[in-house]
Protein backbone atom coordinates (compact mmCIF):
# COMPACT_ATOMS: atom_id res chain seq x y z
CA UNK A 1 0.00 0.00 0.00
CA UNK A 2 1.23 3.32 -0.97
CA UNK A 3 1.24 6.43 0.98
CA UNK A 4 2.10 9.75 -0.36
CA UNK A 5 3.26 12.00 2.29
CA UNK A 6 3.16 15.85 1.45
CA UNK A 7 5.73 17.79 3.63
CA UNK A 8 5.97 22.24 3.05
CA UNK A 9 8.34 24.38 3.84
CA UNK A 10 12.32 24.06 4.74
CA UNK A 11 14.79 21.38 6.19
CA UNK A 12 13.26 21.61 9.94
CA UNK A 13 9.59 21.23 8.20
CA UNK A 14 10.44 18.45 6.41
CA UNK A 15 12.28 16.18 8.53
CA UNK A 16 9.87 14.77 10.98
CA UNK A 17 7.68 13.81 7.86
CA UNK A 18 10.70 11.62 6.99
CA UNK A 19 10.60 10.07 10.75
CA UNK A 20 6.62 9.13 10.28
CA UNK A 21 7.78 7.70 7.02
CA UNK A 22 10.31 5.25 8.58
CA UNK A 23 7.67 4.30 10.95
CA UNK A 24 5.19 3.66 8.10
CA UNK A 25 7.61 2.13 6.45
CA UNK A 26 8.74 -0.53 9.27
CA UNK A 27 4.92 -1.12 9.41
CA UNK A 28 4.70 -2.16 5.87
CA UNK A 29 3.51 0.36 4.17
CA UNK A 30 5.60 2.07 0.79
CA UNK A 31 6.05 5.43 1.35
CA UNK A 32 6.53 8.31 -0.73
CA UNK A 33 7.76 12.03 0.41
CA UNK A 34 7.30 14.95 -1.72
CA UNK A 35 9.43 17.75 -1.09
CA UNK A 36 11.34 20.84 -2.04
CA UNK A 37 14.05 19.71 -4.50
CA UNK A 38 16.72 20.40 -2.05
CA UNK A 39 16.28 17.55 0.15
CA UNK A 40 16.35 14.75 -2.36
CA UNK A 41 19.53 12.80 -1.28
CA UNK A 42 18.23 13.89 2.26
CA UNK A 43 14.81 12.14 1.80
CA UNK A 44 16.31 9.11 -0.25
CA UNK A 45 19.40 8.43 1.96
CA UNK A 46 16.66 6.80 4.49
CA UNK A 47 15.18 4.71 1.58
CA UNK A 48 12.06 6.33 1.58
CA UNK A 49 10.82 7.65 -2.28
CA UNK A 50 10.79 11.05 -3.11
CA UNK A 51 9.23 13.04 -5.40
CA UNK A 52 10.65 16.86 -6.16
CA UNK A 53 8.90 19.75 -5.81
CA UNK A 54 10.22 22.39 -8.17
CA UNK A 55 11.99 25.27 -6.43
CA UNK A 56 14.90 25.54 -3.65
CA UNK A 57 13.16 26.17 -0.95
CA UNK A 58 16.51 27.93 0.76
CA UNK A 59 15.97 30.82 -1.77
CA UNK A 60 12.79 31.83 0.46
CA UNK A 61 15.41 33.21 2.52
CA UNK A 62 16.50 35.91 0.10
CA UNK A 63 13.57 36.83 -1.92
CA UNK A 64 12.96 40.38 -0.67
CA UNK A 65 8.78 39.89 -0.08
CA UNK A 66 9.11 36.03 1.28
CA UNK A 67 11.98 36.92 3.38
CA UNK A 68 9.60 40.17 4.50
CA UNK A 69 6.61 37.92 4.94
CA UNK A 70 8.36 35.24 7.32
CA UNK A 71 9.81 38.22 9.63
CA UNK A 72 6.15 38.89 10.81
CA UNK A 73 6.21 39.20 14.46
CA UNK A 74 2.83 39.85 15.71
CA UNK A 75 -0.61 38.09 14.94
CA UNK A 76 -1.60 40.74 12.35
CA UNK A 77 1.12 40.91 10.40
CA UNK A 78 1.37 36.57 10.69
CA UNK A 79 -1.73 36.94 8.65
CA UNK A 80 -0.95 39.75 6.92
CA UNK A 81 2.13 37.64 6.13
CA UNK A 82 0.17 34.42 4.74
CA UNK A 83 -1.06 36.49 1.63
CA UNK A 84 2.44 36.99 0.21
CA UNK A 85 3.11 33.14 0.33
CA UNK A 86 0.39 32.28 -2.04
CA UNK A 87 2.06 32.94 -5.30
CA UNK A 88 5.09 30.64 -3.77
CA UNK A 89 2.76 28.37 -2.81
CA UNK A 90 0.81 28.14 -6.44
CA UNK A 91 3.90 26.54 -7.76
CA UNK A 92 3.97 23.92 -5.58
CA UNK A 93 0.11 22.56 -6.55
CA UNK A 94 1.00 20.48 -9.45
CA UNK A 95 3.87 18.49 -7.78
CA UNK A 96 1.17 17.97 -4.64
CA UNK A 97 -0.99 16.42 -7.25
CA UNK A 98 1.10 14.64 -9.38
CA UNK A 99 3.06 13.17 -6.36
CA UNK A 100 -0.29 11.41 -5.12
CA UNK A 101 -0.83 9.61 -8.52
CA UNK A 102 -1.13 5.92 -7.77
CA UNK A 103 -1.43 6.23 -3.71
CA UNK A 104 -3.66 4.26 -1.65
CA UNK A 105 -3.61 7.00 0.93
CA UNK A 106 -2.62 10.91 1.54
CA UNK A 107 -1.09 12.56 4.67
CA UNK A 108 -0.59 15.86 4.43
CA UNK A 109 0.81 19.15 6.43
CA UNK A 110 -1.58 21.84 6.90
CA UNK A 111 0.46 23.92 4.38
CA UNK A 112 -0.26 21.14 1.61
CA UNK A 113 -4.65 21.21 2.07
CA UNK A 114 -4.32 20.46 -1.39
CA UNK A 115 -3.66 16.59 -0.18
CA UNK A 116 -7.43 16.52 1.12
CA UNK A 117 -9.38 17.59 -2.17
CA UNK A 118 -6.51 15.15 -4.02
CA UNK A 119 -7.54 12.16 -1.65
CA UNK A 120 -11.10 13.28 -2.30
CA UNK A 121 -11.27 13.05 -6.03
CA UNK A 122 -8.66 9.99 -6.54
CA UNK A 123 -11.10 8.13 -3.29
CA UNK A 124 -8.47 7.57 -0.87
CA UNK A 125 -8.13 7.96 2.27
CA UNK A 126 -6.61 11.95 3.83
CA UNK A 127 -4.73 12.66 7.16
CA UNK A 128 -3.59 15.74 8.46
CA UNK A 129 -0.13 15.10 9.77
CA UNK A 130 0.70 18.52 11.27
CA UNK A 131 3.72 19.84 13.25
CA UNK A 132 2.10 22.03 15.46
CA UNK A 133 -1.13 22.02 17.61
CA UNK A 134 -3.64 23.36 15.25
CA UNK A 135 -7.30 21.79 15.99
CA UNK A 136 -9.74 24.35 18.00
CA UNK A 137 -9.47 23.54 21.53
CA UNK A 138 -10.32 26.45 25.21
CA UNK A 139 -6.88 25.15 26.83
CA UNK A 140 -4.49 26.96 25.18
CA UNK A 141 -4.80 30.12 22.11
CA UNK A 142 -3.51 29.17 18.64
CA UNK A 143 0.20 29.50 18.67
CA UNK A 144 0.35 33.06 17.01
CA UNK A 145 -1.59 33.95 19.43
CA UNK A 146 0.23 32.12 22.26
CA UNK A 147 2.63 34.96 22.99
CA UNK A 148 -0.08 37.48 23.39
CA UNK A 149 -2.56 38.70 25.92
CA UNK A 150 -4.82 36.18 27.74
CA UNK A 151 -8.67 36.39 27.49
CA UNK A 152 -10.23 33.36 28.45
CA UNK A 153 -11.73 30.21 27.59
CA UNK A 154 -13.61 31.41 24.70
CA UNK A 155 -11.25 33.74 23.55
CA UNK A 156 -8.87 31.08 22.91
CA UNK A 157 -11.21 28.81 20.69
CA UNK A 158 -11.56 31.77 18.80
CA UNK A 159 -7.95 32.24 17.78
CA UNK A 160 -7.70 28.96 17.08
CA UNK A 161 -11.05 29.22 14.52
CA UNK A 162 -9.41 32.41 13.31
CA UNK A 163 -5.86 31.20 12.66
CA UNK A 164 -7.51 28.10 10.76
CA UNK A 165 -9.62 30.26 8.92
CA UNK A 166 -6.51 32.27 7.58
CA UNK A 167 -4.32 28.55 6.88
CA UNK A 168 -7.30 28.23 4.52
CA UNK A 169 -7.64 31.54 3.00
CA UNK A 170 -3.66 31.12 2.37
CA UNK A 171 -4.48 27.83 0.50
CA UNK A 172 -7.69 28.32 -1.02
CA UNK A 173 -7.06 30.22 -3.52
CA UNK A 174 -3.64 28.59 -4.95
CA UNK A 175 -5.43 25.14 -4.99
CA UNK A 176 -9.02 27.22 -6.87
CA UNK A 177 -6.64 28.35 -9.50
CA UNK A 178 -4.63 25.22 -9.90
CA UNK A 179 -8.03 23.06 -10.03
CA UNK A 180 -9.54 25.66 -12.39
CA UNK A 181 -6.60 25.60 -14.72
CA UNK A 182 -6.23 21.52 -14.97
CA UNK A 183 -10.64 20.49 -14.52
CA UNK A 184 -11.77 23.54 -15.56
CA UNK A 185 -13.50 24.04 -11.95
CA UNK A 186 -12.89 24.34 -8.76
CA UNK A 187 -12.97 20.66 -6.49
CA UNK A 188 -16.09 19.50 -5.83
CA UNK A 189 -17.08 20.05 -1.98
CA UNK A 190 -14.62 22.88 -1.81
CA UNK A 191 -14.03 23.96 1.60
CA UNK A 192 -12.50 24.57 4.77
CA UNK A 193 -10.88 21.10 4.70
CA UNK A 194 -9.43 21.43 8.32
CA UNK A 195 -13.27 22.33 9.57
CA UNK A 196 -14.74 19.36 7.26
CA UNK A 197 -11.83 16.75 8.55
CA UNK A 198 -13.85 17.02 12.26
CA UNK A 199 -17.70 16.83 10.59
CA UNK A 200 -16.15 13.80 9.30
CA UNK A 201 -14.43 12.16 11.72
CA UNK A 202 -11.31 12.07 10.17
CA UNK A 203 -7.76 11.58 11.47
CA UNK A 204 -5.57 14.18 12.32
CA UNK A 205 -2.01 13.70 14.24
CA UNK A 206 0.12 15.89 15.85
CA UNK A 207 3.68 15.95 15.88
CA UNK A 208 3.86 17.21 19.73
CA UNK A 209 4.83 16.08 22.73
CA UNK A 210 1.99 15.56 25.63
CA UNK A 211 4.67 16.87 28.27
CA UNK A 212 5.00 19.99 26.36
CA UNK A 213 1.24 20.91 24.93
CA UNK A 214 -0.93 17.79 26.88
CA UNK A 215 -3.53 16.56 24.36
CA UNK A 216 -6.96 18.76 24.83
CA UNK A 217 -10.30 17.09 26.19
CA UNK A 218 -12.24 18.72 24.21
CA UNK A 219 -10.56 17.50 20.92
CA UNK A 220 -11.91 15.08 18.75
CA UNK A 221 -11.58 11.57 19.19
CA UNK A 222 -9.64 11.20 16.11
CA UNK A 223 -7.17 13.80 17.32
CA UNK A 224 -4.25 12.58 18.61
CA UNK A 225 -0.85 14.24 20.03
CA UNK A 226 1.49 11.24 19.48
CA UNK A 227 4.66 12.82 20.76
CA UNK A 228 7.29 14.09 18.26
CA UNK A 229 8.18 12.62 15.48
CA UNK A 230 12.17 12.59 15.62
CA UNK A 231 14.97 11.05 12.76
CA UNK A 232 18.20 10.75 14.00
CA UNK A 233 20.66 12.03 11.09
CA UNK A 234 23.69 10.80 12.41
CA UNK A 235 23.39 7.63 10.90
CA UNK A 236 25.60 8.68 8.06
CA UNK A 237 27.12 12.07 9.49
CA UNK A 238 30.82 12.20 10.67
CA UNK A 239 32.09 14.81 12.83
CA UNK A 240 35.18 16.83 11.78
CA UNK A 241 38.60 16.06 13.76
CA UNK A 242 38.35 19.75 14.41
CA UNK A 243 34.81 19.66 16.20
CA UNK A 244 35.47 17.01 18.06
CA UNK A 245 38.98 18.14 19.05
CA UNK A 246 36.73 21.85 20.67
CA UNK A 247 34.29 19.73 22.21
CA UNK A 248 36.85 17.49 24.38
CA UNK A 249 39.30 20.31 25.00
CA UNK A 250 36.81 22.06 27.75
CA UNK A 251 33.62 21.86 29.40
CA UNK A 252 30.23 21.82 27.62
CA UNK A 253 29.62 24.91 25.27
CA UNK A 254 26.62 26.48 24.31
CA UNK A 255 25.24 26.08 21.14
CA UNK A 256 23.92 29.26 19.01
CA UNK A 257 22.80 28.76 15.87
CA UNK A 258 19.49 30.52 14.13
CA UNK A 259 18.89 28.19 11.04
CA UNK A 260 16.58 29.60 8.07
CA UNK A 261 15.62 32.46 9.73
CA UNK A 262 19.04 34.28 10.48
CA UNK A 263 19.69 37.75 8.34
CA UNK A 264 22.93 37.89 6.30
CA UNK A 265 22.63 41.48 5.80
CA UNK A 266 23.79 41.57 10.19
CA UNK A 267 25.59 38.00 10.01
CA UNK A 268 28.84 39.62 11.35
CA UNK A 269 27.06 41.86 13.73
CA UNK A 270 24.86 38.93 15.50
CA UNK A 271 27.75 36.97 15.25
CA UNK A 272 30.11 39.15 16.89
CA UNK A 273 26.87 40.15 19.33
CA UNK A 274 27.03 36.31 20.51
CA UNK A 275 31.12 35.83 21.34
CA UNK A 276 30.34 38.96 23.21
CA UNK A 277 27.66 37.51 25.40
CA UNK A 278 29.74 34.22 25.66
CA UNK A 279 32.83 35.56 26.83
CA UNK A 280 30.74 38.06 29.40
CA UNK A 281 28.92 34.71 30.85
CA UNK A 282 32.16 33.03 30.85
CA UNK A 283 30.50 29.94 28.24
CA UNK A 284 32.55 28.40 25.48
CA UNK A 285 30.30 28.46 22.31
CA UNK A 286 29.69 26.17 19.13
CA UNK A 287 28.26 28.81 16.61
CA UNK A 288 26.35 27.68 13.34
CA UNK A 289 26.20 29.58 10.35
CA UNK A 290 22.75 28.04 9.30
CA UNK A 291 21.47 29.94 5.77
CA UNK A 292 24.22 32.50 6.56
CA UNK A 293 22.64 34.26 9.74
CA UNK A 294 25.99 34.36 11.30
CA UNK A 295 29.73 34.95 9.65
CA UNK A 296 32.84 32.79 9.82
CA UNK A 297 35.11 35.82 10.68
CA UNK A 298 38.52 36.65 10.36
CA UNK A 299 39.53 35.96 13.79
CA UNK A 300 37.80 33.31 16.01
CA UNK A 301 38.73 33.49 20.10
CA UNK A 302 40.07 30.08 21.19
CA UNK A 303 36.57 29.57 23.19
CA UNK A 304 34.62 29.32 20.15
CA UNK A 305 34.11 26.83 17.44
CA UNK A 306 31.83 28.11 14.12
CA UNK A 307 30.58 25.04 11.68
CA UNK A 308 28.01 24.93 8.71
CA UNK A 309 25.95 23.14 10.27
CA UNK A 310 25.47 19.03 12.10
CA UNK A 311 22.53 17.38 13.31
CA UNK A 312 21.16 18.41 16.30
CA UNK A 313 20.60 15.14 18.14
CA UNK A 314 24.35 14.26 17.80
CA UNK A 315 25.33 17.95 18.69
CA UNK A 316 22.52 18.90 21.23
CA UNK A 317 22.85 16.71 24.11
CA UNK A 318 27.07 17.61 23.73
CA UNK A 319 25.85 21.17 24.86
CA UNK A 320 25.66 23.18 27.79
CA UNK A 321 22.53 24.47 26.43
CA UNK A 322 21.51 25.76 23.05
CA UNK A 323 20.34 29.27 21.77
CA UNK A 324 18.13 29.09 18.63
CA UNK A 325 15.47 30.96 17.18
CA UNK A 326 12.57 28.83 17.94
CA UNK A 327 11.44 26.94 15.21
CA UNK A 328 9.43 24.24 15.87
CA UNK A 329 11.73 21.33 14.80
CA UNK A 330 15.01 22.79 16.50
CA UNK A 331 12.69 23.53 19.81
CA UNK A 332 11.69 20.04 20.01
CA UNK A 333 15.18 18.89 19.25
CA UNK A 334 16.22 21.06 22.20
CA UNK A 335 13.75 19.67 24.40
CA UNK A 336 15.02 15.90 23.63
CA UNK A 337 18.59 16.65 24.34
CA UNK A 338 17.53 17.26 28.24
CA UNK A 339 20.08 20.64 28.16
CA UNK A 340 18.73 24.11 29.17
CA UNK A 341 16.57 26.25 26.08
CA UNK A 342 17.76 30.15 25.57
CA UNK A 343 15.06 31.09 22.47
CA UNK A 344 15.12 34.49 20.30
CA UNK A 345 12.36 34.13 18.46
CA UNK A 346 12.20 35.90 14.81
CA UNK A 347 8.81 35.60 13.61
CA UNK A 348 5.32 33.22 13.15
CA UNK A 349 4.84 31.09 15.91
CA UNK A 350 8.10 31.10 17.54
CA UNK A 351 7.16 33.27 20.14
CA UNK A 352 4.80 30.98 21.02
CA UNK A 353 7.95 28.23 21.45
CA UNK A 354 9.71 31.02 23.68
CA UNK A 355 7.23 31.34 25.80
CA UNK A 356 6.50 27.51 26.72
CA UNK A 357 9.65 27.07 27.14
CA UNK A 358 9.69 29.30 29.93
CA UNK A 359 6.66 28.14 31.08
CA UNK A 360 8.01 24.78 31.38
CA UNK A 361 10.69 25.94 33.17
CA UNK A 362 13.28 24.39 30.90
CA UNK A 363 14.79 27.72 29.85
CA UNK A 364 15.37 31.37 29.92
CA UNK A 365 13.12 33.84 29.36
CA UNK A 366 12.97 34.43 25.09
CA UNK A 367 14.71 37.44 24.24
CA UNK A 368 13.01 38.96 20.68
CA UNK A 369 15.52 39.19 17.79
CA UNK A 370 14.48 43.07 17.90
CA UNK A 371 15.51 43.37 21.24
CA UNK A 372 18.36 41.44 21.47
CA UNK A 373 21.43 42.60 22.96
CA UNK A 374 25.15 40.99 24.52
CA UNK A 375 24.26 41.96 27.74
CA UNK A 376 20.70 40.40 27.37
CA UNK A 377 21.83 37.10 26.31
CA UNK A 378 24.55 36.76 28.61
CA UNK A 379 21.90 37.42 31.39
CA UNK A 380 19.85 34.70 30.02
CA UNK A 381 22.55 31.93 29.89
CA UNK A 382 23.57 32.36 32.94
CA UNK A 383 19.81 31.99 33.64
CA UNK A 384 19.43 29.11 31.98
CA UNK A 385 22.42 27.36 33.48
CA UNK A 386 21.19 27.75 36.96
CA UNK A 387 21.08 23.79 39.14
CA UNK A 388 17.02 24.38 38.79
CA UNK A 389 16.43 24.90 35.21
CA UNK A 390 19.54 22.31 34.20
CA UNK A 391 17.49 20.05 36.25
CA UNK A 392 14.32 20.36 34.51
CA UNK A 393 15.42 20.49 30.86
CA UNK A 394 16.90 16.90 32.11
CA UNK A 395 13.66 15.41 33.75
CA UNK A 396 11.87 17.07 30.56
CA UNK A 397 13.83 15.41 27.97
CA UNK A 398 13.73 11.71 29.03
CA UNK A 399 9.57 12.25 29.12
CA UNK A 400 10.44 13.26 25.96
CA UNK A 401 12.62 10.50 24.74
CA UNK A 402 9.66 8.32 26.33
CA UNK A 403 7.14 9.03 24.09
CA UNK A 404 8.17 7.38 20.49
CA UNK A 405 5.70 9.75 18.56
CA UNK A 406 6.54 8.69 15.20
CA UNK A 407 5.61 4.64 15.72
CA UNK A 408 2.61 6.07 18.39
CA UNK A 409 1.74 7.87 14.51
CA UNK A 410 2.04 5.17 12.49
CA UNK A 411 0.18 3.07 14.66
CA UNK A 412 -3.13 5.49 14.25
CA UNK A 413 -2.50 5.55 10.74
CA UNK A 414 -2.59 1.53 10.05
CA UNK A 415 -5.91 1.48 12.28
CA UNK A 416 -7.61 4.24 10.52
CA UNK A 417 -6.81 3.10 7.13
CA UNK A 418 -7.98 -0.82 8.34
CA UNK A 419 -11.59 1.10 8.95
CA UNK A 420 -11.89 3.05 5.77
Amino acid sequence: MLITMLAAGTRGDTQPYIALGLALKAAGYTVRIAASETFQSFVEGFGLEFYPLQGDVSKVSTDSHLKKAMQADNPLKIVMSFKVLREYAFSLQKGFYDACQGADAIVYHPGAAIGYFIAQALNIPSILATPFPMTPTKDYPALIFYDSVRLGKTFNLLTHILFEQTMWLVSSLPIQQFWKQEFGSVPPNFTNPFRAIREKNALTIVSCSNYVFPEPKDWPDRVHNTGYWFVDEEHNWTPSDELQDFLQSGTPPVYVGFGSLGDPDRATQTTELVIDALNRSGQRGVLATGWSGMAKLDRIPENIFILDSAPHAWLFPRMSAVVHHGGAGTTAAGLRAGVPSILIPHANDQFAWGRRVYELGVGAKPIPRQKLTAAKLSEAIMQALTPEVKLAAKALGARIQSEHGSETAAKAIAHYLEQQ
